[in-house]
């Protein structure tokens, strides 16, 4: 393929060109000479190097570069090291040069986005330690993480030049890791994007019909936003406020989210749009500013009380600040409304790196504590780890990134926040790990309750401890943060191997006086014998008594028989007879691969598929390969976790296939309904109805159907047909 070299110079200098934009009114003029001077190594360093859509390389570095500089709003240093980034790794350039050229700093910060984009090219089961050390380095330097994350937000916008299934790989990693990061860190545009394209990428049939959705909408819902906007500039003008309105529809995966978790479809979802109302004030008058916005609003729009959230008051510990609170517009469709001054609009959007143009010194500013608490416990989380597998890990730190939180109050009223849900015991945990290993009840409020509490916001808790208490296995059922559960395991763990090494004592004393060999192998087959997963749990019934002597007596004498048994018939068992009838016609249904393998497979059980529903397989442990439906909600999991146990597939032969698969419909309940729903499916569409579940209250009825069908196109008829059945409001595949 031939290039047009001297167009792409005169592109990659506009792009250049379009970075230094900002940075040249902002920086110093040393500050602009080390962009420069990093621009021109990557130049060099990446000059014969192409993405896969053909593109010269360098155009990724300074796209991440001014991802970095304009929608993180990071400065010099970072700016550079997005522009280095992958120099290390795909050029001869090493840590030593970069080192040489640009000093310890950039060459530490280029050296650690190099380390983590090794790992992401390895097994991606190893996914879970790439994300502890992608994590690690909050400890040493944010920036490490920033551009991480403006390195990943790129590379998902130019995605589609990738094979598809290393595309559905990264957007679900993306998904799985990246997104929720972002908005932890307080990135929350970033945050949506990476998610609508993960959303795009993943499941593109829902993407691109919400999408479709929105854009047939545009038009009407910007007058009625206009309309809204305008009601309110009005009343706010008068108030003599210096602000600016903006108006949006709502993300396509925030929609989505709404969609599956409400169990509604698009058209039902009611807050699809949102108005963004930013102020300018002196810092001193920024609540009551907000506040004062507040009652206007109000006073012009009914409120849904259960939708206002305030996090003014009490931000949230990614240093988020907002009034959010639900309007009810002139035909009745509801409105977000978001209420927010410049600085808590940047520091919303722009996240960490807001702090740092904000507070001078980050680490030390006391109002930054909530902040400094969360990495506190993120590092607690790392270096409590040794005993725990890496998709533990994971899914610990998962437990204290993700989830909404309360907070609640020392007797002697310091703030603690900990995530929704939490117990007594995660508080007590919170306060000190030996503090929650001691704890006994607590009193909530003044009132006495057991550890297994769950918290409220506002609640004052009093941890009650005695020095006798020990943790117990039934405390993890109820522990919700991962410092609580970590340390519960740990004790536990020490206990058990305790234990297991006095029952293996106990074992060898009572195996030596009844006269049995004590290898590894004869221990393994008493282990067997007497019906137990593994020797430890042997072992600790043996501490335990729960093993008589006579147990062991039967042992020997089945041991007995069963060698003279093996000296009679020395030839093997026979082999399993498989019936490859079956075999060859399940095998035909789908294939596997590129080169379209006929392999044996099952139905994951988690969702259900027919012919046209875009699948892949997963090769289990235990089962063989499984089929998924792409938009299982199962998928992301294992794309991210296991990619290296996903297997392309697609439909072969479907003219055999049936399969299961449920509907739901609603809607006005008349006398014959149930006759007309019936006689289509049968007869109109000749599908096999399993079972009819069918009830009416008030009028409104509500049924499901479980159908046996044989392919997509046959399916989405069917529910198109209904769709038309009068009084018939809703139908919808689960």
């Amino acid at each position: 393929m031939s290039y047009d070299i001297a167009q792409e110079n005169k592109e990659i200098l506009a792009r250049y060109k379009d970075l230094i934009t900002t940075s040249y009114r902002i920086l110093d003029e040393d500050q602009n000479k080390l962009i420069r001077k990093a621009f021109d190594m990557a130049l060099d360093a990446h000059k014969n190097q192409r993405r896969k859509s053909g593109e010269p390389y360098i155009y990724h570095p300074i796209e991440v570069a001014k991802i970095v500089a304009k929608e993180i709003g990071l400065g010099a240093t970072s700016i550079a090291c997005a522009l280095l980034h992958d120099v290390i790794e795909d050029s001869e350039y090493t840590y030593e040069d970069i080192q040489k050229a640009f000093g310890d700093k950039i060459a530490y910060i280029v050296n650690s986005l190099t380390k983590i984009s090794v790992m992401n090219h390895q097994n991606i089961s190893v996914q879970s330690e790439n994300y502890r050390k992608l994590l690690l380095t909050l400890s040493d330097d944010f920036r490490v993480i920033l551009i991480k994350i403006a390195d990943r937000l790129h590379n998902m916008r130019t995605l589609g030049s990738m094979p598809l299934e290393k595309q559905k790989k990264i957007a679900a990693e993306t998904s799985y890791i990246y997104a929720p990061l972002a908005h932890r860190l307080g990135f929350y545009s970033i945050k949506s994007e990476l998610e609508d394209l993960s959303l795009k990428f993943i499941n593109p049939e829902i993407y691109f019909d919400i999408e479709k959705k929105l854009a047939d909408a545009k038009e009407i819902r910007e007058q009625y936003l206009k309309e809204i906007s305008e009601a309110i500039r009005t009343h706010l003008e008068e108030e003599d406020f210096e602000f600016q309105i903006k108006a949006r529809a709502k993300a396509i995966s925030s929609i989505y989210r709404k969609m599956l978790k409400q169990s509604v479809s698009f058209e039902e979802v009611y807050d699809n749009y949102a108005i963004r109302i930013i102020y300018t004030c002196e810092d001193k008058d920024e609540k009551f500013i907000a506040w004062k916005i507040y009652s206007i609003i109000t006073s012009l729009f009914h409120s849904n009380p259960s939708r206002m959230r305030d996090w003014i008051s009490q931000p949230r510990s990614t240093g988020y600040e907002s009034l959010h609170l639900t309007i009810l517009g002139p035909d009745k469709k509801w409105i977000e409304v978001q209420i927010r001054s410049e600085r808590m609009n940047e520091i919303a959007e722009k996240g960490v790196a807001a702090h740092y143009k904000y507070k001078e010194d980050f680490r030390k500013n006391t109002d930054d504590s909530n902040f400094e608490q969360w990495i506190r416990q993120i590092r607690e989380v790392l270096e409590n780890q040794q005993d725990f597998s890496t998709s533990e890990l994971l899914d610990n730190i998962k437990l204290n990134l993700y989830q909404k939180e309360v907070f609640v109050f020392t007797p002697k009223g310091e703030i603690k926040i900990l995530p929704k849900g939490s117990t007594a015991l995660d508080f007590a945990f919170s306060v000190h790990s030996d503090l929650g290993l001691r704890c006994l009840g607590a009193k909530v409020n003044g009132k006495l309750v057991p550890i297994s509490h769950q918290l409220k916001n506002g609640d004052q808790i009093e941890i009650l401890s005695s020095k006798n208490q020990r943790p117990k296995q039934d405390w993890l059922e109820f522990v919700n943060t991962s410092k609580a559960r970590n340390k519960i395991k740990a004790v536990l763990n020490t206990q058990k191997n305790a234990h297991t090494e006095e029952g293996k004592e106990i074992m060898l004393r009572k195996l030596r006086h009844a006269k049995i060999p004590s290898s590894e192998k004869d221990i393994h087959k008493l282990q067997k014998y007497l019906g137990y997963d593994n020797v430890q749990e042997m072992y600790l019934a043996f501490r335990e008594g729960k093993i008589p002597n006579t147990s062991l007596r039967r042992f020997i004498e089945n041991k007995n028989i069963f060698t003279t048994f093996l000296s009679k018939f020395k030839t093997g068992l026979p082999k399993p007879i498989i019936d490859l009838q079956q075999k060859n016609k399940t095998s035909d249904l789908i294939v596997f691969g590129k080169n379209e393998e006929k392999l044996p497979y099952k139905m994951a059980k988690c969702c259900t598929v027919v012919p046209g529903d875009p699948i892949f397989g997963f090769l289990t442990i235990n089962e063989g390969i499984k089929i998924h439906h792409d938009a299982c909600v199962n998928a992301m999991n294992l794309r991210a976790q296991y990619a290296h146990r996903v297997m392309p597939a697609k439909w072969a032969d479907s003219a055999e296939f049936k399969n299961r698969v449920k509907i739901v419909i609603e809607g006005l309940d008349r006398i014959g309904l149930l006759n007309d729903v019936s006689q289509i499916i049968s007869r109109g569409m000749g599908i096999n109805i399993i079972s009819m579940n069918f009830s009416a209250d008030d009028g409104i009825f509500f049924g499901e159907i479980n159908l046996e069908v044989h392919n997509k196109p046959q399916l989405d008829e069917t529910i198109q047909q209904l769709k038309q059945t009068p009084n018939v409001l809703k139908v919808r595949r689960i």
